[in-house]
């Protein structure tokens, strides 16, 4: 069993987070999070790289010298790969890189990566973190407060937030999301995470009941 402690905007500890690590993943499967962090990553590349083969450079097929007696060495068309202007010998073709794990196995990775974290001691909660207009000025001081300025962080919120979002978004190496959006690699990719009190409670009904749930079944 884990106490997190809960601060507030000013930096001020108001409470603690009772966490049972163990209800959340019971072990850290390490070549699972290397999987998904892996999978993540290659559904992100664009695979869009192209170049010409030779059948594709503009240029004549003739051969470009007679075969001997020029003192030359022999040579084919101005398309040759060996040539400047030439095609590729071995074009690259646009190329798909998605692919998925297991869902159920994703899920688990999440929860390993929170619990990963949260042994790290790189998990922080805030009480609340709403605002009436964007104002970046306000979410750099309260992280500030929190000792969050000089490290990547993501910030958990329990739903969609415009203003909330806004006001984070131009703070260097400082991401946003809500909890419906979190994956193992979202989690394991900045050094801390900063979750708001409600966006834990949401983790923990949506993410670790559902999953007794269905290992009941």
């Amino acid at each position: 069993m884990t106490n997190l402690p809960i601060f507030d905007k000013t930096g001020a500890q108001v409470g603690t987070y009772e966490v049972d690590t163990d209800l959340i993943a019971p072990k850290i499967s390490k070549q699972l999070l290397h999987d998904a962090v892996v999978m993540y990553q290659s559904n992100l590349r664009q695979g869009s790289s192209k170049t010409k083969s030779r059948a594709e450079v503009s240029g004549s097929k003739k051969k470009m010298y007679r075969q001997k007696g020029t003192g030359n060495a022999r040579a084919g068309h101005k398309r040759s790969g060996v040539r400047r202007g030439g095609g590729h010998i071995f074009a690259k073709r646009p190329q798909d890189w998605t692919y998925r794990l297991p869902r159920k196995a994703l899920q688990v990775a999440t929860r390993m990566a929170l619990v990963t974290k949260i042994n790290a001691e790189l998990v922080k909660l805030i009480d609340v973190l709403q605002m009436d207009a964007p104002r970046t000025k306000e979410v750099a001081g309260i992280l500030n407060q929190l000792s969050l300025t000089d490290t990547s962080l993501l910030i958990v919120v329990d739903q969609y937030d415009l203003n909330v979002y806004k006001s984070a978004r131009n703070i260097s190496r400082v991401r946003i999301l809500p909890v419906a959006e979190l994956n193992a690699y979202e989690i394991l990719r900045p050094k801390q995470l900063l979750l708001t009190r409600s966006a834990m409670d949401r983790f923990m009904e949506t993410k670790v009941k559902k999953a007794e749930v269905a290992s009941a079944n």
